[in-house]
């Protein structure tokens, strides 16, 4: 379900023209290591934002952790989580600032 949301945010995305990369892959550097599989981002925005898309009812609090290690590891500093599945999408927002 969650890539019907993510196709349908990117096509509002591109009709409104915002620049963005889904499934933005992300090396990871740890000292002289480097993981080219590293991690994989929803949607980066403008090459500034992250967005996180999710499809469940219950809110995970690991989400939160989740956005901000990939805003460290990222070197970003503004992320959203957007879940679908609540009755209002604005409820389902959720602004954080690394």
């Amino acid at each position: 379900m969650k890539s019907v949301y993510q196709t349908c945010f990117c096509y509002e995305g591109s009709k409104r023209n915002i620049p963005f990369i889904p499934q933005k892959k992300v090396p990871i550097k740890y000292d002289d290591i480097e993981f080219p599989e590293g991690l994989r981002l929803d949607i980066l925005v403008d090459n500034l934002m992250i967005v996180e898309l999710k499809a469940q009812e219950d809110y995970h609090p690991v989400w939160e952790a989740q956005l901000l290690s990939y805003l460290k590891l990222s070197d970003r500093h503004l992320g959203f989580i957007t879940n679908f599945s609540v009755p209002l999408t604005e409820n389902g927002i959720r602004r954080m600032v690394l």
